[in-house]
């Protein structure tokens, strides 16, 4: 265990709490630790870890009266509601394997993700039914569906896949990763680590998608590992107008929605955020270091840390953002790590088991001898810190042949409070090609300015990253841009 890990926490709660291989014994475990404690509210009603508990079981009972094969896919087609968190804890405590899927899919992406990952059943949303209508070979049901009587958890192997997450980056055709029940739980249980007290002591908002690895496991099985109350969230934009009476003490989300958050902050005070707020943990795309500076100053700790799908979201973690504001933290227990190339290289508990019906994906994914190559450019300093400093398929190759990660170009952008996001490109200038840059400005600091002005702002930003380049790595091509990237699920920019 990493002293780093460690020592964030109580050694009497660090003690409490153990490592769960399975999700079954996940479930049994905090339904009777914590039974009495506060666990799941849809803003109205709130239940307990008991209720909880007797709740999954009830879903259980009705899941495994359908009578699929062992091992069976079973899929969730709803928002972020108590019913979806109470489907994924009782399909995968069931032995079958689960699967968010996002709440924005249409309808001819439902029916090929449905085809693709040899879904068996659907437990979809009330609005959502038509979308499912001419789905073939496929029982659909109610996300409502609950028996009269409980269920016990059923025995797995640790190794046996617990869920299915899309995944694909920023680019390309997303994937199926399979997480096993012992990788979704070492993700999990890394999920504990946070500064201070975790037992009891925090109010969740479950506001990413629970498609997504970041939201599940960070946001949502975190909490019920330390006991939390966590408030369902519906809709993000009525939520987040909720803050003030929901008072949460902690928040996982993205940097999009820290963005939001500093501009509401901006409008109506600190009061907005409820007043009780003591930490953000943010991630699944760059931190910009303002974020780090508007929140501390705000008194809020904020942490952010790097993860995979294929690692189970959660590969290293940083609770020293003022001191060192640029690196994605230390790397979490369960994991051993080398850099091969460049490039970051994992092993452990929590990496995934391969991409579902793709062997050749999976194959590219591992080395000979069962390393997980990430496909991020690494380097750690002599503390331990890890630093991203690329990504592989993002390269440009110059015309000398030397490569030139944009990542890192785009670095000095995010450490200037004016920029909200950057993207660096290859693209074309008077018929040649040329490192270009796309620059989204943080309007909020260009109050009452003229859009000139923060067109020369951004500009002279650009010379003045240029001067410290060699002259093969300057950027030539400047946008200053008036509407948002086009953005991935998790708010990153997409590189397309």
């Amino acid at each position: 265990m990493s002293n780093y890990f460690y020592n964030m926490l109580p050694k009497e709660e660090f003690e409490r709490i153990p490592y769960l291989p399975t999700m079954g014994e996940f479930t049994d475990w905090f339904t009777k630790e914590y039974a009495d404690n506060p666990a799941l509210s849809d803003q109205v009603n709130t239940i307990t870890y008991k209720e909880l508990g007797e709740r999954v079981a009830r879903r259980r009972a009705f899941i495994l009266g359908l009578g699929l094969p062992k091992g069976a896919h079973i899929a969730i087609f709803d928002r972020n509601s108590q019913d979806a968190i109470e489907l994924f804890l009782a399909i995968t405590s069931a032995g079958y394997v689960a699967m968010n899927l996002p709440a924005s899919l249409p309808a001819p992406a439902l029916a090929g993700s449905c085809a693709k990952f040899d879904i068996a059943a659907l437990f979809v949303r009330e609005e959502f039914k038509p979308l499912t209508e001419g789905l073939a070979g496929v029982k659909v049901l109610p996300a409502a569906s609950i028996a009269e009587e409980g269920a016990p958890s059923v025995a797995v192997d640790p190794d046996s896949p617990a869920a299915i997450f899309f995944t694909g980056g920023t680019t390309g055709t997303p994937k199926g990763a399979v997480l096993s029940h012992r990788a979704l739980m070492r993700g999990n249980y890394n999920a504990i680590f946070k500064p201070g007290k975790v037992i009891g002591v925090h109010r969740y908002i479950a506001i990413l998608p629970l498609s997504h690895v970041f939201g599940l496991i960070a946001g949502t099985m975190g909490c019920f590992y330390t006991g939390n109350l966590i408030f369902t969230c519906e809709d993000m934009k009525a939520t987040v107008g909720k803050l003030p009476m929901l008072k949460p003490t902690i928040l996982i989300i993205v940097p999009g929605i820290c963005d939001i958050l500093a501009g509401l902050v901006k409008m109506y005070g600190p009061q907005f955020l409820g007043g009780h707020l003591r930490m953000i943990i943010s991630g699944a795309a760059n931190v910009p270091p303002r974020l780090v500076d508007i929140f501390s100053k705000l008194g809020v700790e904020f942490c952010f840390g790097y993860g995979l799908t294929e690692t189970a979201n959660l590969t290293s973690a940083n609770a020293d953002a003022v001191t060192h504001p640029t690196s994605v933290g230390k790397i979490y227990p369960g994991q051993q790590t080398k850099v091969v190339d460049g490039e970051l290289w994992v092993k452990g508990d929590n990496v995934f088991s391969g991409y579902y019906k793709d062997p050749e994906k999976t194959a590219e994914a591992f080395s000979e001898d069962g390393w997980f190559r990430t496909g991020d450019l690494v380097k750690f300093d002599d503390e331990g810190y890890l630093y991203i400093t690329g990504r592989i398929k993002n390269l440009i190759i110059l015309s000398n042949g030397e490569n030139v990660s944009p990542e890192s170009l785009e670095e000095p952008f995010y450490a200037d409070p004016c920029v909200r996001d950057a993207m660096v490109k290859e693209d074309e200038l008077n018929d040649q090609n040329v490192i270009a840059v796309e620059i989204l400005p943080f309007m909020p600091a260009f109050d009452g300015k003229a859009w000139e002005e923060v067109q020369a702002y951004m500009n002279a930003l650009v010379a003045k990253i240029n001067a410290g380049l060699p002259s093969t790595h300057q950027i030539r091509k400047v946008t200053v841009r008036t509407e948002d990237f086009k953005r991935t699920g998790s708010m990153k920019v997409a590189r397309v």
